[in-house]
């Protein structure tokens, strides 16, 4: 019986109109009577988690911006972050820009993202959490978050190609969006944000039970004792996950987690 359980949020554990079920709801609640904790951890910055957490009874600990950022789910404390410094903003979007003369950046800062003329935002959401600001002034201060747009390439390329560039500054991933990666501090992961919490609530990486379904979630499921993927995953998370459960649209994290309360419920003497 596992400890800790951790769930991405995007494709994992939302369903595709980005509901949290009842029936989830419910597998929340025997988790919480078991006294076992439960993590979110999403590549989603701070600023996003408000109708998550709204759902779910801002239940749980949060590990946001690919694990740059604990916070606390049920008062929205920040417990710890990571941020990349100012310089290496500045150094490695350089390095990028000469590369890829088309790159476009953005960086989640705090409550606020800041991104270049030309990066693509949704207007039509209405956002006011988003700043149109210069260059100099984007890697003008540390931030939990780096993104570099180059919508000609295919986000598995340009990983390939920053990951060289910045060997080893700064650390990339993606979600499979074509012409974006996500660019976190030196060595952070959403591996670094959960195990930060797991050594907090006494928690060893082999009784965690991790859920993903995209390349940013390897870290995760390869720290945790077992990595589950929901139907449909990319196959990076795919190979390294211990087994598959259904989609996101059917539940696919309650599913699993129920399959296993029941068993144990079933295995205890009467």
């Amino acid at each position: 019986m596992p400890k800790l359980v951790a769930t991405d949020l995007d494709g994992t554990l939302l369903r595709s109109d980005l509901t949290v079920s009842d029936r989830t709801l419910a597998t929340f609640e025997r988790l919480e009577q078991l006294g076992i904790t439960l993590v979110f951890v999403t590549g989603r910055p701070w600023r996003w988690m408000d109708p998550v957490l709204a759902q779910t009874g801002r239940r749980g600990r949060v590990v946001c911006a690919n694990g740059a950022v604990v916070l606390d789910g049920a008062s929205g404390e920040v417990l710890q972050n990571w941020t990349i410094p100012a310089e290496t903003l500045r150094s490695v979007t350089g390095a990028v820009r000469e590369a890829i003369p088309g790159a476009i950046f953005a960086v989640e800062r705090g409550l606020r993202m800041m991104h270049e003329p030309d990066y693509p935002v949704r207007h039509d959401l209405g956002r006011t959490d988003e700043d149109e600001v210069s260059y100099d002034e984007l890697v003008s201060a540390p931030a939990e978050k780096l993104l570099v747009r180059a919508p000609d390439v295919e986000a598995a390329e340009l990983w390939t190609t920053c990951g060289g560039l910045f060997d080893g500054a700064v650390t990339p991933t993606h979600s499979g969006f074509r012409g974006l990666i996500e660019v976190s501090a030196a060595g952070v992961t959403k591996a670094t944000g959960l195990a930060w919490v797991a050594t907090r609530c006494g928690v060893d990486p082999d009784t965690v039970l991790a859920f993903g379904d995209m390349p940013n979630d390897i870290p995760m499921l390869s720290w945790a004792g077992r990595g589950v993927v929901v139907a449909g995953a990319h196959p990076e998370a795919a190979a390294v996950a211990h087994t598959v459960t259904t989609g996101n649209d059917a539940d696919g994290v309650a599913t699993y987690l129920d399959a296993l309360l029941d068993e144990a419920d079933a295995a205890t003497p009467r």
